[in-house]
């Protein structure tokens, strides 16, 4: 009994306010060429490009400097809101 071949599934995945169109191959065919998978996969690799060391601790550096300055905030924010807070409920113990 000869088997009916699938047309590949096509499925939209929104990234950011991008749409991009991502087509699914059944998985015989994906799976039908290993050798030809791991040129796929080379030629992916071969196009990543990693930051510099400099790069790298530049962006370290800011991302630790904004996470200081964040818990700053938050801590002032915190102290803040405590006084409010304890202002508020001490004003009906009356004394």
């Amino acid at each position: 009994m000869a088997r009916r071949r699938e047309a590949p599934r096509r499925e939209f995945f929104w990234l950011g306010v991008v749409a991009r169109r991502v087509e699914f191959q059944t998985h015989v065919e994906a799976m039908a060429n290993p050798f030809e998978f791991v040129q796929q996969v080379r030629a992916e690799a071969a196009k990543v490009v990693w930051p510099t060391r400099r790069e790298t601790l530049i962006t370290t550096g800011l991302v630790l400097t904004l996470v200081v300055f964040t818990s700053l905030f938050f801590l002032v924010v915190d102290e803040v809101l405590r006084t409010i807070v304890s202002l508020a409920l001490g004003f009906g113990r009356g004394g």
